[in-house]
Formats: C-alpha cells, sequence, structure tokens
C-alpha cells in the first residue's frame, strides 16, 4: 500500500527562520535555541555553540545538535511512514586519526564519530567498503582503489560501534547503504557476522516489495529486525542474502546534480520517485565536493526547499531517509528542524514531531517547547565539537603541508 500526504506547499510548512539575539545573556547550560553563547556549556542539552558565516550568520547561538526519534512519540506505524537522518560517508571522520601509518589526503564528511552520530540520533549511516590489506576497509577511492592515504578503517570497528549501540539501545533501528566493491566471495557475509550484527539483521525474505508498506516499527523491535543493511551490487542478494538497494528504494540523484533548486531527478539505479516501485525513498542533498564552511548554509533553507522538490517529484509523498555531510552543522535548527517538520506533518498533521500526541485524532496538535527541552529518546549530546569555520574549503587544516599538495592534486584528479 502507497502512503502520501496531500499537503499543499509543504515548503511553507517546512521554511525555516531563526530570530539571532544581538547580545549575550545566559550562561551554565540554559541557553535556549538561537540565543547567543560563547561555548558549548553555554548552551542546554542538545544544542551546541556554533555559527554560519555562510549565511552571514557570524554571531555564535546555540544550535541543534539531535534529533527527537519520531516512533517514540508516534508508534505502531509502518516503518515506511517514518523521516530518518542519513550521514552520508559517516566513517569520514576528520577527527579520524591515520591506521595505515600515512598523512591521510582525501575529502571528509563528518565531524565526529558513528558512536556519537548515532547517539545525536542519526539512524541511517552511508559506508563505502572496499578490500585493502587483505581486509574490508571503509575508504573513499582514487580511481576506484582504496589507498593508505584514502583509507580511513577496517570496516569491522564500526561495525562494532553499531552493534554497540544496538544492543544498548533496544527500541532503536539502524539503516546501514554500504557503496560495495567487497569481491571477496561471501565477504560481507563474514564481516556482519564477526561484528556479531546477523543477529539484529532484517532478512531479504521478509522484506516488501513493490511499493508494499513495511511492518511496524513496533512488529520489527518484536522480531528484532533492527538492523536494515542495503548494498550497491545486485549480486550480493543472491549470493548473500543482503538486500540490493534499488529493489527497495527509490532514490534521487546525488552529489552536484541533486543539488539543483526545484529539480529532484531519480539516480540512475533507481525507478522514477513517482513510480510506486518501492516504498522507501531515499534523498540525498550533499554536493560532490564537501565543504565544511558551506555545509551550515546547505543544511539549513536550501535543504528545506529541495525536501519541497522531492515531495513534489514523488508524487507527494515525503522522504524516509534524508542524507547529508557535516550532519550538525546549520544557521539553527537544520536538518533536526525539517526532520521533525517532515514527521510531524506526515504521523499526526502538526507542525513538528514534537506537538503530535499519541493516540490522538490527525491535526491534534499541543503546545510545544524549544526542542532542547525535548530530548531524544535514547543518549545525550556527546559532540565535543566547539565548531569553527576555517578558511580553507577542504579541511586542508588537517594535514600536512606537503600533503596538502598531494590533496589539491587529489582533487584535480577526481574531477577529471
Amino acid at each position: 500500500m502507497e502512503f502520501s500526504i496531500t499537503l499543499p506547499l509543504l515548503a511553507l510548512s517546512l521554511s525555516i527562520s531563526f530570530l539571532v539575539p544581538t547580545s549575550f545573556s545566559c550562561s551554565l547550560h540554559s541557553c535556549q535555541l538561537s540565543d547567543a553563547c560563547s561555548s558549548n556549556d553555554d548552551c542546554a542539552a542538545g544544542l551546541y555553540c556554533g555559527n554560519c558565516p555562510a549565511t552571514g550568520k557570524k554571531q555564535t547561538t546555540c544550535t541543534r545538535a539531535q534529533a527527537i526519534q519520531p516512533a517514540s512519540i508516534v508508534n505502531g506505524l509502518p516503518f515506511n511512514r517514518y523521516t530518518w537522518l542519513v550521514t552520508h560517508n559517516s566513517f569520514s571522520n576528520v577527527n579520524e586519526p591515520s591506521n595505515t601509518g600515512v598523512q591521510r589526503a582525501t575529502f571528509y564528511n563528518q565531524e565526529d564519530t558513528v558512536t556519537n552520530q548515532l547517539r545525536n540520533g542519526v539512524r541511517g549511516l552511508m559506508l563505502d567498503m572496499y578490500e585493502f590489506d587483505d581486509d574490508i576497509w571503509l575508504c573513499h577511492s582514487f580511481q576506484g582503489q582504496c589507498y593508505n592515504f584514502t583509507a580511513f578503517e577496517p570496516a569491522i570497528n564500526t561495525l562494532k560501534e553499531v552493534e554497540t549501540f544496538l544492543t544498548e539501545n533496544p527500541t532503536e533501528i539502524v539503516t546501514i547503504f554500504i557503496e560495495d566493491y567487497v569481491h571477496t566471495q561471501m565477504g560481507l557475509s563474514k564481516l556482519f557476522t564477526n561484528a556479531d550484527l546477523v543477529k539484529y539483521l532484517y532478512p531479504v525474505s521478509d522484506m516488501p516489495t513493490n511499493g508494499k508498506d513495511w511492518p511496524t516499527v513496533t512488529e520489527m523491535l518484536a522480531k528484532h529486525y533492527r538492523l536494515l543493511v542495503f548494498t550497491s551490487d545486485a549480486s550480493k542478494e543472491a549470493s548473500e542474502g543482503i538486500a540490493y538497494q534499488w529493489r527497495y528504494l527509490l532514490e534521487n540523484e546525488s552529489g552536484d546534480p541533486g543539488m539543483v533548486p526545484g529539480s529532484c531527478p531519480n539516480r540512475k539505479e533507481s525507478h522514477p520517485l513517482n513510480s510506486g516501485y518501492a516504498s522507501l525513498i531515499l534523498q540525498n542533498y550533499f554536493p560532490t565536493i564537501p565543504v565544511e564552511s558551506d555545509a551550515c548554509k546547505e543544511n539549513s533553507a536550501s535543504l528545506a526547499q529541495m525536501v519541497q522538490a522531492c515531495y513534489n517529484a514523488a508524487g507527494n509523498k515525503v522522504p524516509n531517509f534524508i542524507a547529508v555531510n557535516f550532519y550538525m552543522r546549520s544557521d539553527g535548527g537544520g536538518v533536526f528542524n525539517i526532520q521533525d517538520r517532515i514527521n510531524g506533518l506526515a504521523l499526526c498533521g502538526c507542525s513538528s514531531i514534537a506537538a503530535c500526541q499519541a493516540g490522538a485524532p490527525m491535526g491534534s496538535c499541543k503546545n510545544t517547547v524549544p526542542p532542547s527541552q525535548t530530548p531524544p529518546s535514547s543518549g545525550v549530546y556527546s559532540g565535543t565539537l566547539q565548531f569553527s569555520f576555517p578558511s580553507s574549503s577542504f579541511s586542508l587544516q588537517h594535514v600536512s603541508p606537503v600533503t596538502k599538495l598531494h590533496h589539491i592534486l587529489l582533487i584535480i584528479v577526481l574531477l577529471l
């Protein structure tokens, strides 16, 4: 059964504006969303102290850093009724030390660990897996290959982080999207077995096809189906029982083609967004070349506008997954506010998921408090980042002068 909402001008409901204070007047974890701040310690739970010069916002203010889990407020609905936050290249952390003994020279897409992402409400991870050093590694490619200067860490390290999170949080569901360059027979199966994640895997044989609804979140939890894994390699479904992504999801273009205002074309591997071929929709919104200092702008009003474009392209259906770079960067509420608003409209007809009331009729909304006063269902903000916005667009402050040259050459090669 297909699901759609018929709410015109969705973008109006998703539009976001923030009043930026001109003076600093609070401290000791008491500052709320958009209050002026001088450090993370000034901001209430779920917020950090940041700014967004890319939008002209130079004053540091308390900015959202956590998602509200929609199923913790409105439960009992099919999995494909909800919208979840996804990090693009979740492993590509600017603070990840070299695990190869060689200075890394590649792009970065996130600023904290996968564990921290999950604690802050991320529920989808995009992982690029390659064969490297007689193992399976998370890596960026250089001409289709993983090298010691583009590698991050063995994939099992990150998967063990996922296993720990799922074990410690028995009501949470995580989705992994694998960009798959693993050719060793049964390589992925062995990887997930060694990470002790098989106990949580959603079996391919039970996954709905042809646009049918997924089971409810409650049913998935009862069966311990708490980890969905999709691969970009179609052969893995028959050989290893790992779901081929575009049999179960519809997806828009990634990179720069997916960021053209007002346009939301489908990825070439995917059926059209309005085809009804699958009941899950993945919306990408990140540039081909990640730029930390621009992410706060990308993850704000322009993302909300793209949600509207993709909503229209999908035949008035909201995305189930929203994938971004540097997910905590925004001009205030960012992707967290957008996710809240989508879930509120879709699940209860309210302007935010925080206004929904369990078991109440559609449109029965309660008065809400600022998001910082409504903590997520699991964990607390555990980030230690005091964001600054370097003049270098490609995080070259993380590498040595010699490696900077290599990095620039790498950028040129990747653009050829």
